[in-house]
């Protein structure tokens, strides 16, 4: 585990409770996916690399892009589908067979019980196990720089 491994555990934690909103970014007050990976990358890093443009909860869907992944590309390096999962990496998720990659969530545990911290849609940023459906779902493993 990387030393921003565990800030990026740490920094997740802090956000645990706070409300899903739809495109923000301010811990306490409302968040998504991408705007709890937004947040932890501040808390590490300080300005975000890049500004994020407006999205629907369907973008990148009817043109089938992987937006989120190649933005994760952009600013994030990938852990080999052979190395083992860690406290801090960033989960990409794709929620069906067939969809478009655009969940994320941060690896908080590995054992006893694997979990992961996200922004779920219509609850909160929560801790939950990172169960066999989950880990079915996971596209790609990144870790902060």
């Amino acid at each position: 585990m990387t030393a921003h491994g565990v800030q990026a555990v740490e920094a997740a934690r802090g956000w645990i409770g706070t409300p899903y909103r739809h495109q923000a970014a301010t811990k306490g007050a409302g968040t998504d996916c991408l705007g709890l990976i937004r947040g932890i990358w501040r808390e590490l890093f300080g300005r975000e690399p890049e500004a994020v443009p407006a999205y629907t909860a369907d973008w990148s869907e009817p043109e089938g892009m992987e937006r989120l992944w190649q933005a994760a590309l952009r600013h994030l390096h990938p852990v080999d589908r052979e190395a083992g999962l860690a406290p801090g990496q960033v989960l990409l998720f794709r929620m069906r067979d067939d969809a478009v990659a655009k969940h994320l969530g941060i690896v908080a545990e590995v054992a006893p019980v694997a979990t992961f911290i996200h922004a779920y849609s219509g609850h909160s940023v929560v801790e939950s196990p990172l169960s066999a459906p989950w880990l079915r779902r996971v596209a790609a493993r990144f870790e902060f720089p």
